[in-house]
């Protein structure tokens, strides 16, 4: 029988903030070019497809999950989209837990397993991380929602 979620949160590709205004700020540019062009000749109706184009592919987006989190009685797992890897983090190797600020930049790029500088992330979109220590010195970084939550439910697993 299947073990039942504690917690599960899915990320939407599509809800960034940062980019999601970026696609609108684009599609609105294509939209007054096109309105301010006297002669509307082809070169002019391509401006109105991709603006069209830009609002249909953002709204699609908002349905696509980047990842899902789920938190287990003994493990954590994370679950990308398509062909990436599930990945399974055991709260048996977790030496610490704590909420803090992903990063400092405006704009942070949606990662799924990134291994950059000795830390492991998983980010979609919001202001803060859960930080996971494993024993073997071994740092993750991963975006949500709900950290509070997630902290306070990992914290208790781990003691």
């Amino acid at each position: 029988m299947k073990e039942k979620a504690l917690f599960v949160e899915k990320q939407f590709l599509g809800l960034s903030r940062s980019w999601l205004l970026t696609r609108l700020v684009l599609a609105i540019f294509c939209f007054i070019i096109y309105y301010i062009e006297e002669n509307r000749d082809r070169n002019a109706d391509l401006l109105l497809v991709v603006g069209v184009s830009i609002l249909i592919i953002s709204g699609l987006l908002t349905f696509i999950i980047h990842y899902k989190t789920s938190i287990y009685e003994q493990s954590m797992v994370l679950d990308g989209f398509w062909t990436t890897s599930r990945v399974k983090i055991d709260f048996g190797s977790i030496r610490s837990v704590e909420k803090v600020l992903y990063s400092s930049f405006l704009l942070n790029n949606p990662v799924y397993n990134l291994h950059k500088k000795g830390t492991i992330r998983f980010y979609t979109r919001g202001k803060y991380a859960l930080k996971l220590t494993d024993k073997d010195g071994l740092v993750y970084m991963i975006g949500s929602q709900h950290c509070d939550e997630i902290v306070r439910l990992i914290a208790e697993r781990i003691r």
